[in-house]
């Protein structure tokens, strides 16, 4: 499999997930490698592992200019293409349906398939049909959501020879969607970022989610990129609209708008957990966006803040690396003018995957011992026994302080699946 990022923390989950008799559902952002991750990676490793080629069913519906394909979004006609080349010999069938959600009433198709003893089913979707909270009732329970992400930095850098300080400015600066390594300038690569915004995801989430006010929906966009890493919610963003743009819509519009955007895996918000309460704050979250190349894009590349965008790659690369991600905070009781007041100390990230638990924070730089003490103060206060890391910008080796926790540099975490 030589000659393209092969994309292999993927690959292992649907070699995992082979024949299990579920749905494989594989989700994200439009443009991520979805499609190519089944119709070429697995369909290459299928092969390889001895999967006859006319047992691999592949079926893409999303393509215009193919008769073929716009036949089949028929129902009935996708339904005959593919239980005529199906044999009772045995041997199990692969079946790979890409943008399934192109066709009407897929389900009832979908799991005809998947109700077969011969059958291992795959299908794409890139939009609101395919989120996980609806995933069990469309596919009956027996759906199995892989989630793909546009190229990690461990991906990006696979095969390539630069510093790794010049590739991690290029990806700091334009992200890791797939197609940008087909580009070879810096115009190609700007231009190509801003497409996928003007002609695909706003018209995507306008189109299918019938929205009314594009011109807002864009401004929202335009906030939460330019706020990425900071508290926020529906209110106060409307709240930025009508003071600074004076556009004025309601806080229950805009979490709408929210909504649509997370659901089009554009970008994540992740809640605020109260760590010594045990509760999360409902109503705020800090909002990611799903690749950092495109944030810049949508901003014209005028906000180049390497705080805030070390922060969201951390995010983006834990929930690559499947934990659930939240932001923390600890609350303490301190004495200010003679008077015991709250004080709330932020933990940048909480991430946790079944027992395991970590406590993380993103520390572009820590110049002196008092940036240091700030950057720790709310992970001292945790008096759990799970790991405390303060990830570092610098390329520093990694050690354990006298309080037990954890530093590392950037690269070493990205590059080496570190924690």
């Amino acid at each position: 499999m030589n000659g393209y990022i092969k994309r292999e923390r993927y690959l292992q989950k649907l070699i995992d997930r082979r024949d299990n008799g579920e749905v494989k559902i594989i989700t994200g952002p439009r443009r991520s490698g979805k499609s190519f991750l089944l119709k070429k990676i697995y369909f290459d490793y299928l092969l390889a592992d001895g999967v006859l080629m006319d047992h691999i069913i592949i079926v893409s519906l999303d393509v215009d200019d193919e008769a073929s394909n716009q036949d089949l979004r028929a129902p009935e006609a996708l339904k005959s293409f593919i239980y005529e080349r199906i044999k009772d010999d045995g041997q199990n069938y692969y079946v790979i349906l890409d943008e399934i959600q192109e066709v009407e009433g897929f389900e009832r198709i979908v799991n005809g398939l998947n109700a077969r003893d011969n059958m291992d089913v795959y299908v794409t979707g890139s939009n609101s049909r395919f989120l996980s909270s609806d995933i069990n009732t469309i596919f009956r329970g027996r759906g199995d959501e892989v989630r793909v992400y546009p190229l990690s930095f461990k991906e990006f850098s696979e095969g390539r020879s630069e510093p790794i300080n010049e590739l991690w400015k290029e990806y700091y600066t334009y992200g890791g969607m797939p197609a940008l390594l087909n580009q070879r300038t810096a115009e190609q690569k700007i231009n190509y970022l801003q497409r996928l915004w003007n002609k695909t995801y706003i018209d995507d989430v306008v189109e299918r989610n019938n929205l009314k006010n594009r011109a807002a929906l864009e401004s929202a966009v335009d906030v939460l990129c330019s706020s990425i890493g900071s508290l926020t919610n529906p209110l106060r963003i409307a709240n930025s609209l009508l003071s600074v743009q004076k556009i004025k819509i309601s806080s229950q519009t805009i979490g709408d708008y929210l909504l649509c955007l997370e659901n089009a895996f554009l970008f994540e918000g992740a809640k605020r957990y109260n760590i010594k309460g045990g509760r999360y704050y409902e109503s705020i979250k800090k909002y990611y966006a799903i690749d950092v190349g495109l944030r810049n894009a949508r901003l014209n590349f005028r906000q180049q803040e390497l705080t805030h965008i070390m922060e969201n790659v951390i995010y983006n690369e834990l929930r690559v690396r499947g934990y659930l991600v939240d932001v923390g905070v600890v609350e303490e009781r301190v004495k200010v003018n003679d008077r015991m007041e709250y004080r709330q100390l932020e933990v940048d990230f909480i991430a946790t995957n079944g027992m395991q638990k970590y406590y993380i924070q993103s520390a572009y730089a820590l110049p002196d011992e008092e940036k240091r003490v700030q950057e720790t103060a709310s992970l001292k206060r945790i008096s759990d026994g799970f790991r405390k890391i303060v990830i570092v910008g610098d390329d520093i080796a990694t050690y354990m302080d006298n309080d037990g926790i954890t530093y590392m540099g950037l690269f070493h975490f990205l590059l080496s699946d570190a924690l």
